[in-house]
């Protein structure tokens, strides 16, 4: 039943890791530059250019059809945005989505960050709780794959999370994957609970998890560019994301600087580095 799923060796989970800390930087100088008047265009650049700085490669710009390095989504576009010329204005909620490939290894990660508007501080809040909402149930996911028998258990752990933080619903129809020597691979990584077998947990197993949710109903619609993933209700939606290797003494967040540490705290988890 997942013949297709590939377990990665210590080494080639070693090999995983230069990806993961190109991406990670890509994501942090954008972070930097994200500010009222910006452009998506203008971060796609700068993360280019850490990453081609670091010997890689965007993976986004490898996948059949897209040529951006980012996927930046605002507002009622959740995910897959296509960078373009627009200015962020006051208030937009913001996610932006990369990766990277290093040595023929992926790394992939997104955020979510709400602009300040201090003339309509309640949507402001509002946004930001959405955002705290994909980010938690992020780390909630990461947090019960380090205890896990069973992959579908992260999708559990994401649902609760997210039931918990208020009146969110969960992205139809979008989940995370596998990554390795592809940035898209077995298995699916379900963002809610599902019935039935899943892949067990195992040392080798490495997966993006990534929460995708919104401010209201969970339907969506695909923009004519053919890529932006819009809500059909006109709701915000916020998305967050790591890259997670499950290894011998542990798991290690591929994508966070401190393989996750600070997330993972609140949970009572302590990654372990990959030896």
């Amino acid at each position: 039943m997942f013949r297709r799923l590939r377990l990665r060796t210590p080494a080639e989970l070693r090999a995983m890791i230069p990806a993961g800390e190109a991406t990670a930087a890509a994501l942090a100088a954008v972070r930097e530059r994200l500010v009222v008047g910006a452009t998506p265009l203008e971060l796609d650049a700068a993360a280019e250019a850490v990453i081609r700085g670091r010997g890689g490669r965007p993976n986004f710009a490898l996948e059949p059809g897209y040529r951006h390095t980012l996927c930046v989504s605002v507002d009622d576009d959740v995910v897959h945005g296509i960078p373009g010329g627009r200015p962020f204005a006051l208030g937009d909620i913001v996610s932006v989505d990369g990766g990277a490939e290093v040595g023929g290894w992926n790394g992939d990660a997104a955020f979510t960050i709400v602009l300040p508007d201090a003339e309509r501080p309640e949507l402001v809040r509002a946004r930001e709780e959405l955002a705290a909402a994909a980010d938690l149930a992020l780390w909630a996911g990461i947090a019960r794959l380090a205890v896990a028998r069973h992959l579908n258990e992260v999708g559990e752990a994401i649902e609760e999370s997210v039931t918990a933080s208020g009146p969110y619903a969960i992205l139809d129809g979008y989940g995370g994957h596998g990554i390795g020597r592809a940035m898209h691979e077995e298995p699916t990584v379900y963002n809610h609970a599902v019935r039935g077998r899943s892949p067990r947990v195992r040392p080798g197993l490495v997966v993006a998890i990534e929460p995708m949710i919104t401010s209201g109903a969970a339907d969506t619609f695909i923009r004519d560019d053919g890529w932006t993933v819009a809500t059909s209700d006109g709701g915000d939606g916020a998305h967050a994301e790591h890259s997670v290797a499950v290894h011998d003494g542990g798991i290690w967040v591929l994508t966070a600087p401190d393989g996750g540490a600070a997330g993972l705290a609140p949970f009572s988890v302590e990654p372990v580095p990959i030896a």
